[in-house]
């Protein structure tokens, strides 16, 4: 885990103060060490969080002589000891025992269809010395970030937003269908785009070559199928539970590759008990685990501690209860806004930065649950997707109906110029996705949305940012690609069985305690920013109608009035506060001290 950045120039030497300034940004991500490399018109920067080959060898920039070139990686290849002895055995010699190092190699080896063979997270910048062609590149699920931006002669790249800003030189100007985007489809602003013009990111599973002339091309090279397959059409019930649960027992495995020792969030669910109980199974006995809570707002609870503390019982775990009274919440969520790469309103991302903080204390690798709802159909508007059949009309107005935060109408109300919302872009988005081939039912079709799309640029991002704001590494294992494939192969019906995640939860029973399989669904419950009061009112209050929103003129000054006039009252389909959807994306451009308006 660490952060990465870099600058590749076209007729002028790369600007090695501007990628300081970067680096520096990034040092919450790897303060564990710092390094700079400049080779003719390219300069890589990195920050490490030291996890596996903790020596001097390990570090980056990494640079091989042998192959002639060069790499900054952010992520863990977890397959890399096997990868190391098949390159071993072909005549490749290392240096070092990093997976950094078994990157470089496998490209060498096997040219750009290496990362076919990387199983797990990561975002990396590797250039070939010689001819100065450089190749950028994202895991299959997007969990590990990678922005960039054209800049006066070249193109500069980092993990995250603010990074690029603090080199200069950005177009900040807001980007019109990425605000849709994001007032629309629940804040999630697919790739590339980023709330900001001059800014994008690189989609999940895509290469990107840059030549030395500026030239560039991109290639997709992983997509899973949501169609049934051939190979599993005798399946029973219980083979895919078996099925499943062996491929998470894996994809757990996998994830303890670390000089490290690994712990566990746990929030007392489905997913990341089961995540406990696979761990145990493992030998992780005295496993680390984490949970959080908060103080009860709105007559909704804070935490869901008697849960956890039932896995952390059965399997005695070295279990941490930290709980967040208001006190200390209200003076963290700015930090936590500044810690955001792009505006995320899920208001449990201060829950992730909070407990992240505690966590880190501790350990520096964590796994975590996250994605077994968009992958096993954990969300209740999954269910109904049922009756639109292979209708895509019916489908994505269901869909729209349970996800969409609002309708393009009431877009074009809110805010303030017609160009902000001159096309319906996010439910043109969502047509075109399920329209593609690869999908069969309209459960397939939304899974196949929230699982490459809005998890990437939600959840996953969230899990991401928060806990490497405290240089701490989250491992997902229900993003394991191997895992993914095989979910989105199961009948949706199987998946959606049980209220959702079925298949999932008969799977867990050979392993954990049912109370926690057949209790309510919960999430990581912050009641004092779903139900805006007092300071965080006023906050928020401050932030819509402030100089600087003013200055913006992004939403109209009455529409927003009126949600100041009952703040609490007008939530979105999924619950969220849609004042503080406004609130937190004003809060974010403050942050960053992005002043400008739109077009």
């Amino acid at each position: 885990m660490c952060g990465i950045a870099g600058e590749i120039t076209y007729g002028r030497k790369p600007d090695l103060d501007a990628l300081e300034r970067m680096s520096r940004c990034l040092e919450p991500r790897g303060p564990d060490g710092s390094g700079i490399w400049q080779d003719g018109n390219i300069a890589f920067a990195h920050r490490r969080l030291a996890i596996i080959d903790l020596s001097q060898a390990g570090a980056q920039p990494f640079v091989d002589e042998e192959t002639g070139l060069s790499i900054v990686f952010n992520g863990c290849i977890y397959n890399y000891p096997e990868l190391r002895e098949e390159l071993i055995s072909r005549g490749h010699s290392f240096r070092s025992h990093s997976d950094t190092e078994v990157i470089l190699k496998a490209y060498r080896e096997w040219g750009e269809s290496f990362v076919d063979r990387l199983i797990g997270m990561f975002a990396f910048a590797l250039t070939e010395i010689g001819s100065g062609r450089v190749l950028l590149g994202r895991d299959r699920l997007g969990i590990k970030p990678l922005y960039y931006a054209q800049v006066d002669g070249g193109l500069r790249f980092a993990s995250t937003l603010p990074a690029l800003l603090q080199a200069g030189g950005v177009d900040t100007r807001i980007d019109p269908e990425a605000l849709h985007s994001y007032m629309t489809f629940h804040s999630v602003v697919p790739a590339p785009r980023t709330i900001l013009t001059g800014v994008r990111k690189l989609p999940p599973a895509t290469l990107k070559w840059i030549e030395p002339d500026g030239r560039s091309r991109e290639k997709l090279y992983w997509e899973a199928s949501f169609t049934r397959r051939e190979e599993y059409a005798g399946w029973s019930e219980e083979d895919w539970q078996d099925a499943v649960l062996e491929a998470l027992r894996v994809a757990v495995r996998r994830r303890l590759v670390a000089d490290v020792p690994v712990g566990c969030l746990l929030s007392g669910g489905l997913d990341s008990s089961l995540i406990v109980g696979l761990l145990a199974e493992e030998g992780q006995h005295g496993l680390n685990t984490f949970s959080i809570g908060f103080e009860a707002a709105g007559g909704e609870e804070g935490d869901e501690f008697r849960y956890s503390d039932i896995i952390a019982e059965h399997y005695g775990t070295s279990h941490h209860q930290i709980r967040i009274d208001t006190a200390r919440m209200l003076p963290a969520l700015d930090d936590a806004i500044g810690a955001m790469a792009e505006p995320m309103v899920s208001h449990d991302a201060v829950a992730f930065y909070l407990l992240s903080q505690e966590v880190a204390k501790h350990v520096k690798v964590v796994q975590s649950g996250q994605g077994a709802d968009e992958v096993f159909a954990g969300y209740h508007w999954y269910p109904p997707m049922h009756a639109a059949g292979s209708d895509l009309d019916e489908a994505v107005a269901r869909y729209r109906g349970a996800f969409f935060d609002r309708s393009h109408e009431e877009m074009a109300q809110l805010v303030t110029a017609p160009a902000l919302a001159a096309a319906d872009v996010s439910g043109e988005f969502v047509r075109a996705h399920f329209a593609r081939a690869g999908a069969e039912t309209g459960v397939d079709r939304a899974l196949r949305l929230d699982t490459t799309v809005m998890l990437v640029d939600d959840p996953v991002k969230r899990v991401d940012n928060m806990t490497m704001a405290h240089g701490l590494e989250a491992r997902v294992p229900f993003l394991d690609h191997e895992l993914v494939e095989l979910a989105a192969a199961c009948p949706p019906e199987l998946k959606t069985a049980q209220e959702g995640k079925g298949v999932l939860k008969e799977a867990a029973r050979k392993v954990i305690p049912a109370a926690v399989i057949d209790r309510p669904k919960g999430y990581f419950p912050v009641p004092a920013l779903k139900h805006l009061q007092g300071p965080y009112l006023e906050m928020v209050r401050e932030a819509v109608i402030g100089p600087a929103a003013q200055e913006r003129k992004l939403f109209e000054p009455r529409a927003v009035q009126a949600l100041l006039e009952a703040p609490n009252d007008n939530l979105t389909p999924l619950r969220g506060n849609r004042l503080w959807q406004i609130g937190l994306l004003q809060l974010w451009l403050d942050k960053h001290g992005i002043t400008g308006a739109a077009v």
